[in-house]
């Protein structure tokens, strides 16, 4: 009975987290250049004295789907699209460099240059900070111009260039904050060879039909797990009946 419980147990909880995954890529549909997450787990045997007995569900090591997702035309000059395999570097929360897809980029009231989520995009010499200006402009190479407060509506001035990067996908682990970091915790380089369409972002990876259908399985794996382990309680119950009555 001991056997067949935690073996439940463990397929259960498994379970639990995989809806935790699909649950959090169904939120995050309608996100900003969002990268959807696999639920990973395998097998494995419980080795001891003798030969393997029983086989738990193990967690795997966690990963994401870095498939493209659709492009939206918005006309926004500060929407940009970022191109092939490429991110956009920002800092994050802690400080350090990290990436992302979202190039829903505004300019908040302290001229800084951030994502939608608040991130700041970092240039060639850090943060993105923009002085006031009457027009901006954003090129395709991540270069920004503007028309400053008060000049002639002709006179473009480059400002700064948002940092470009394209890391080894395998070298890219998320974190948390929906950022991607290099999990040498080292800074990638800018690559000349990423560009940018500007008006427009790219939407979530996440296929909403594929999500739902994954949640429902999910569910009924989940409720064979209980009923197995219900099953176990029953049994465990029959036999000390048994043992009572003998």
């Amino acid at each position: 009975m001991d056997r067949l419980l935690y073996v439940a147990m463990s397929g259960a909880k498994q379970n639990m987290q995989a809806l935790a995954v699909t649950s959090n890529n169904i939120a995050n549909i309608g996100t900003t250049g969002f990268r959807s997450d696999f639920a990973s787990m395998r097998s494995m045997p419980l080795f001891g004295e003798g030969h393997p007995t029983r086989v738990y569900a193990m967690t795997e090591k966690p990963g994401t789907d870095f498939s493209g997702g659709a492009l939206i035309t918005t006309g926004r000059e500060l929407d940009v699209a970022v191109t092939g395999d490429g991110f956009l570097a920002v800092q994050g929360l802690d400080g350090k460099e990290a990436y992302t897809r979202a190039g829903d980029l505004k300019v908040t009231t302290l001229g800084q240059l951030v994502t939608g989520s608040g991130h700041p995009v970092m240039g060639e010499g850090g943060p993105v900070s923009i002085p006031s200006f009457n027009k901006l402009e954003i090129g395709v190479d991540g270069t920004i111009s503007i028309i400053p407060d008060g000049s002639d509506a002709t006179t473009m001035q480059e400002v700064e260039r948002i940092k470009l990067v394209r890391p080894q996908l395998s070298e890219l682990y998320k974190g948390e904050d929906g950022l991607f970091r290099l999990k040498n915790n080292e800074e990638a380089d800018a690559d000349a060879d990423i560009t940018l369409i500007s008006g427009a972002i790219e939407s979530s990876n996440v296929n909403a039909a594929a999500a739902m259908v994954d949640m429902i399985e999910i569910a009924r794996q989940f409720e064979v797990q209980t009923k197995m382990m219900k099953l176990a309680e029953e049994n465990d119950e029959r036999t000390s009946q048994i043992m009572r009555l003998s």
